[in-house]
C-alpha cells in the first residue's frame, strides 16, 4: 500500500469500531469435511442464533443430520454444548475482526455487514450478550480488547485524538455499538440471522454520515462543559463544606497542551467523581 493510502486505511480501522460490521469468514469448511461433533457444534450455533438458547437437541439434530442420541453422546448437557459453541464463536469472531482490521478503508465502508456465513456469528454474539452472565462479560471484554488495539493504533498514527481516559472511552464506544445492535435486534425479533444482517447493512449506510460527522466535528459548539468537568475531576469540591469553592487551584492540561506535549499530566479520576 502506498504512503498516500495509509491515512485512508487507518480511518477504516477506526471506523470499524464505530459502525459494527461483519465479513465472510475465510476459514469455513464444507460440512462433509467436519467430524460429527463439529457438525453438531456448528448446527447448534445456527440454531441458537435463529431460535435462542432454548433450541432443543431435536432441532439441532435435524440441522446437523444426526440423531438426538448422538448429541447426548458427545454432550451430556446443553451447558456443555453451549460452552463449546461459545469457544468456536469467539474463534471465528477473532478471524473476522482480523480480516476487517487488515482490510482497506473502502472495503470497510462498502461492506458494513456482508450477508453470509458470519451472520449466525453476529446474532449469536448478540443473543449471548442479551442473555447476560459470564459469557456476556467475556464477549464484551473481547470486544474491548479489539477496540483497545485499534484505538491505540489510531492515536499513534495521529488520526485519533488521545483521550483523558482511554479505558472509559473504549468502554463507551463498545457499549454504544453493542447497545445499538441490541436495539436493532430486539425491534426485529422474528428475522433470520441473514435477514437481520441485511437490514443492519441497510441501516448502517444511513448512519455513515452522522457517525463520521459526530466523531469528526463533534456536537457541542463550546468546550465549556468539558473544561468544567475536567476541573471537577482535578479537584472536586468538599461535599461536607457547603461553602467550598468548586474552582480548582490548578487546571489540568488542555487538549492543546496535550497535543503539544503528549507526556503532560492528565487529570486523575477522583474516587468521588
Amino acid at each position: 500500500m502506498s504512503e498516500g493510502r495509509a491515512p485512508c486505511s487507518s480511518a477504516g480501522h477506526v471506523y470499524s469500531l464505530l459502525v459494527v460490521r461483519t465479513a465472510e469468514s475465510s476459514d469455513e469448511r464444507p460440512a462433509s469435511d467436519l467430524t460429527a461433533r463439529a457438525r453438531i457444534r456448528d448446527a447448534a450455533i445456527e440454531c441458537f442464533a435463529e431460535e435462542g438458547f432454548g433450541a432443543s437437541f431435536r432441532t439441532i439434530a435435524r440441522r446437523a443430520g444426526v440423531s438426538a442420541g448422538l448429541i447426548t453422546h458427545h454432550f451430556a448437557a446443553k451447558e456443555q454444548l453451549r460452552a463449546e459453541c461459545d469457544t468456536e464463536v469467539l474463534r471465528r469472531y477473532r478471524t473476522i475482526k482480523t480480516d476487517a482490521v487488515d482490510a482497506p478503508s473502502a472495503h470497510l465502508l462498502g461492506n458494513l455487514a456482508a450477508p453470509g456465513v458470519a451472520a449466525p456469528i453476529l446474532v449469536y454474539l448478540i443473543r449471548a450478550i442479551q442473555a447476560g452472565g459470564a459469557p456476556a462479560t467475556h464477549f464484551l471484554e473481547l470486544l474491548m480488547d479489539d477496540a483497545r488495539a485499534v484505538m491505540a493504533a489510531g492515536v499513534a498514527s495521529g488520526l485519533v485524538r488521545p483521550s483523558h481516559d482511554e479505558e472509559a472511552r473504549l468502554r463507551y464506544l463498545t457499549y454504544q455499538s453493542m447497545g445499538a445492535l441490541l436495539v436493532q435486534f430486539l425491534t426485529a425479533p422474528d428475522q433470520s440471522p441473514e435477514a437481520f444482517v441485511a437490514s443492519m447493512r441497510a441501516a448502517g449506510r444511513d448512519t455513515i454520515l452522522p457517525t463520521l460527522e459526530l466523531f469528526t466535528e463533534g456536537v457541542l459548539t463550546s468546550r465549556q462543559m468539558l473544561d468544567d468537568y475536567l476541573h471537577y475531576m482535578w479537584q472536586p469540591p468538599d461535599a461536607s463544606d457547603p461553602h467550598a469553592d468548586a474552582t480548582p487551584d490548578a487546571a489540568p492540561a488542555t487538549d492543546a497542551e496535550l497535543d503539544a506535549d503528549p507526556d503532560a499530566d492528565r487529570p486523575a479520576r477522583s474516587a468521588t467523581a
